[in-house]
C-alpha cells in the first residue's frame, strides 16, 4: 500500500506533540546503529533497590556495581536475521543484547527495540501485537524505546487499519498495545510527569520500506 508524504507528514506533527523523536530511515542498518549510539550515550540503568547505597553483604555490594555499569538492550519479537544484525552493532560497542527472560532484567534495560506491526497518522500512534510478554516488559520499562515503523505499514487512520486490527485481536490470547508517545501522567495533583509509567523517551524510525 503506498502512503502519502501528507500521512507521513501528519504522523510526524502529530508524534512530536507528544514528545516523540521522529527520524527517517532508509534501512534497518541505520536503526540498529541509531539504537546502539542511544544507548551508548545515556547513562546505565541504576539498580533502584533498598541497600545500594548501604550494601547490606559483599554479594549486594557486587550486584549494585554490577548493574550500575552494564548497558543493557532489549530487542524481543525480531526476526533470526534482524536479531543477528543488531547482535553485531551491539556486540561492538559492548553493549549487552537480550531478547528473552526480561523479568531478570527488570531493574536495568536502558533501551526498548521493536518494530511496529502499524502507525496511525491521525493520532502519530504505533501499533504493536504485544502478545508476548517480553515485548510488553521490553516497551514498558525500558528508559528509552526506539521503535522502527516500516512506512508500507503507515495508516491514515484506525478505520483505514482496521482489516489489520482484527485478526490480531482475535488470536488468543492476545494483547494489542497503542503506542503514542512516550509515558506521561498527570494524577498527582495535575502535575505533568514523564517517565512514570513506562519510557522517558520514545523515537520513531520511520524506514522507507518500499
Amino acid at each position: 500500500m503506498s502512503v502519502s508524504q501528507e500521512h507521513i507528514e501528519l504522523f510526524t506533527k502529530k508524534a512530536e506533540a507528544v514528545s516523540a523523536v521522529v527520524k527517517r530511515i532508509g534501512k534497518l542498518d541505520e536503526a540498529y546503529a541509531y539504537a546502539v549510539d542511544v544507548c551508548l550515550n545515556k547513562d546505565a540503568c541504576q539498580l533502584l533497590l533498598s541497600g545500594c547505597e548501604n550494601a547490606i553483604s559483599d554479594e549486594a555490594s557486587d550486584l549494585c556495581v554490577a548493574k550500575a555499569a552494564d548497558k543493557v538492550m532489549a530487542a524481543p519479537k525480531l526476526t533470526d536475521d534482524q536479531y543477528a544484525e543488531l547482535a553485531k552493532a551491539a556486540e561492538k560497542a559492548g553493549v549487552k543484547l537480550i531478547a528473552d527472560g526480561l523479568r531478570g532484567h527488570l531493574a536495568g534495560i536502558d533501551i526498548g527495540f521493536a518494530v511496529a506491526d502499524l502507525g496511525l497518522a491521525e493520532t502519530g500512534s504505533l501499533v504493536l501485537d504485544s502478545s508476548s510478554e517480553d515485548l510488553r516488559l521490553s516497551t514498558m520499562i525500558s528508559e528509552i524505546n526506539v521503535v522502527v515503523l516500516p512506512l508500507s505499514k503507515l495508516r491514515a487512520t484506525s478505520y483505514e487499519a482496521e482489516a489489520e486490527l482484527l485478526p490480531m485481536m482475535q488470536k488468543a490470547p492476545n494483547y494489542l498495545a497503542f503506542i503514542t508517545g512516550a509515558s506521561r501522567t498527570a494524577d498527582i495533583e495535575r502535575v505533568l510527569a514523564i517517565g512514570v509509567h513506562g519510557p522517558l523517551e520514545l523515537h520513531i524510525l520511520l524506514w522507507e520500506d518500499a
